[in-house]
């Protein structure tokens, strides 16, 4: 596996620290899995894009 390395606000480690600790994960795990909810996100919200485009398109032409 890769490892990465980031910068950020040291509240918002803590923060995630929290998080972490309350969901008995590792810091590794949760930020991979928000990342991974980003990702899936970001992927239906241009699906839905596409869909709209493509009746918009459908509309169009007839």
């Amino acid at each position: 596996m890769a490892r990465v390395l980031i910068s950020m606000p040291e509240e918002f480690l803590n923060r995630i620290d929290q998080v972490a600790t309350g969901e008995n994960r590792s810091r590794s795990e949760l930020i991979r899995e928000a990342l991974r909810t980003y990702i899936y996100k970001q992927k239906i919200k241009e699906s839905t894009g596409a869909l709209k485009n493509a009746d918009l398109l459908e509309t169009l032409l007839s």
